[in-house]
């Protein structure tokens, strides 16, 4: 794996208003029925991303391990999924949308993450806090799609490839911050708080 590749494969937007959107697209080379199974299939997405449990269909709600919740509120296979995104004791408005579509022999994923997001929080992390976090699930899906095993979610922080993996994805965020409007200084100071967020001191790696 080529950190700095895999972090170039995808393009990152903020719409930042009252709700803030992360938006993740990529190409993968796969067809659009392999990535939606990979997605949808409790099996298949305990490998790549997390265990799940729950009534997996339109109008059920699903848990995944250690993380998010909520209902399947769109399914319209194997092109559109929609869920509420629930995590902690109040986590006001959250969802997040995967549309798939055919391109160039494969497969364009987009995953958008609206949310609102507690001032303090936003001032300290930005986009960079839910946006490094789909940044490594999508580098999961990309690895297990081409059949290699998925990064060790217990300690890929600590390899070298996960240091500069998480550290590259902080900073694309932080260009992307700017890129919606922030001041640089905002930005910097965002992608400083997520980094260390993610990332266990040096003498610690």
């Amino acid at each position: 794996m080529d950190s700095l590749d895999e972090i170039s494969r995808i393009r990152r937007e903020l719409k930042d208003g009252e709700r803030k959107t992360v938006v993740l697209t990529r190409h993968y080379d796969a067809e659009v029925k392999d990535v939606w199974d990979a997605c949808t299939d409790a099996e298949r997405l305990a490998r790549w991303f997390l265990p799940v449990s729950g009534d997996l269909r339109l109008g059920g709600t699903y848990q995944l391990e250690g993380n998010a919740g909520g209902e399947i509120l769109d399914c319209e296979p194997p092109a559109y999924l929609r869920v509420s995104w629930l995590f902690g004791p109040d986590p006001g408005f959250s969802e997040v949308e995967v549309r798939l579509s055919a391109e160039d022999e494969g497969t364009l994923f987009e995953l958008r993450h609206t949310a609102e997001v507690p001032p303090e929080m936003w001032g300290r992390y930005g986009p960079g806090a839910v946006g490094v976090g789909w940044d490594l699930a999508l580098l999961g899906l990309g690895l297990h799609l081409a059949g290699g095993p998925p990064p060790d979610k217990s300690g890929f922080e600590l390899t070298g490839d996960g240091r500069r993996f998480i550290t590259a994805s902080s900073q694309a965020w932080g260009a992307a911050f700017e890129r919606a409007g922030a001041a640089p200084e905002t930005a910097a100071t965002a992608v400083a708080g997520t980094t260390a967020f993610y990332l266990p001191p040096e003498d610690q790696a």
